[in-house]
């Protein structure tokens, strides 16, 4: 098989290529992947092997039709990761973000058609479903968005849902919760936590740290990606949670102890606007039709993820240093 993977040079989408290119996925330990990635500030071709014989490498734009209809031809499949994603981003200038999530998916899928590619994925997130008080969504739930980056996430998962429905293209959607791990670009909450404590420098921890998320390991992720890829049926949503709820007051805890400190390090900063309060997600429906199960231990994913950032201080602080010209 042959795979196009967009947005390979960020953090969920690295990953996948370079345990794809481990072997890490039964049955595809000979595919190829082109991965394609405009290189923004979160994306990092170090993330991903410098020299690999079944990894080609493309830095371009997913909005760039005339690019892909070129690139395309000669692939069995899209994984399409690539999307702008951090919500503080999206609300200080959301256009970006339309753009690139909603324009850049649509360009990806009318490409696909086109050139005649089997099979898609397209990889969403729990936040086009809002905030949740008690209980958790399940794939039938209404898409209710509360932040400029969820909002272009959904669209992008309406826009997907054409794709299938009007002109048939085999694809599946899936929708993660909170996801962690070494290679996230430190401006989420545990690597921008991390890399601030490594540096001896205080944590911004939003209004109360009572904002409740689900917590997903990469690679679980990543599995259950591989997984939807392999068995998904067209048209089809599926939820991928981790069932580890922790407020990030929690999060921010466990993360002192960790790196040896305490909440002297922390300092409280105003809340963000659409912060929303809880999100839990109902993975059942993977879990029965595909046999998908999380295997890496919140506590211990948590501790390697530590350790991880504790042993490559040159990725993570030349990542810093993007982000202060960016």
């Amino acid at each position: 098989m042959r795979l196009l993977v967009t947005g390979g040079a960020g953090f969920i989408g690295s990953h996948y290529v370079r345990t794809l290119l481990a072997g890490g996925y039964p049955g595809h330990e000979t595919d190829r992947v082109t991965v394609l990635d405009k290189l923004t500030y979160a994306g990092n071709r170090g993330s991903i092997p410098a020299a690999h014989p079944r990894l080609e490498f493309v830095q371009g734009d997913i909005c760039d039709l005339p690019l892909l209809l070129d690139l395309l031809p000669g692939h069995d499949a899209v994984v399409h990761f690539a999307a702008e994603s951090h919500v503080d981003r999206s609300i200080e200038s959301a256009a970006g973000f339309f753009h690139t999530n909603v324009i850049g998916t649509q360009t990806v899928l009318e490409a696909a058609l086109r050139t005649g590619v089997g099979r898609v994925v397209h990889v969403s997130t729990d936040e086009v479903y809002g905030t949740i008080d008690e209980g958790s969504w399940n794939e039938e739930c209404p898409l209710l968005p509360n932040s400029p980056y969820a909002a272009s996430k959904a669209s992008a998962d309406l826009v997907a849902r054409t794709y299938w429905r009007t002109h048939g293209l085999d694809l599946s959607v899936t929708r993660c919760s909170n996801n962690y791990g070494p290679y996230q670009y430190p401006e989420k909450l545990i690597p921008l936590f991390v890399t601030n404590l490594l540096e001896g420098r205080r944590l911004p921890l939003y209004g109360d740290g009572a904002n409740v998320r689900e917590w997903l390991h990469v690679d679980d992720h990543c599995r259950a990606v591989q997984l939807v890829l392999d068995q998904g049926r067209a048209g089809e949503v599926y939820n991928i949670g981790g069932g580890n709820e922790h407020t990030n007051r929690s999060i921010t805890d466990r993360l002192l102890q960790l790196c040896g400190a305490d909440w002297s390090m922390v300092r409280r900063v105003a809340d963000r606007k659409v912060h929303d309060l809880r999100y839990s997600i109902d993975d059942s429906k993977i879990r029965a039709e595909l046999g998908y199960a999380p295997q890496v231990p919140f506590d211990e994913g948590l501790a390697g993820t530590v350790a991880w950032y504790r042993d490559n201080p040159s990725w993570w602080k030349a990542a810093k240093d993007r982000a202060v010209r960016t």
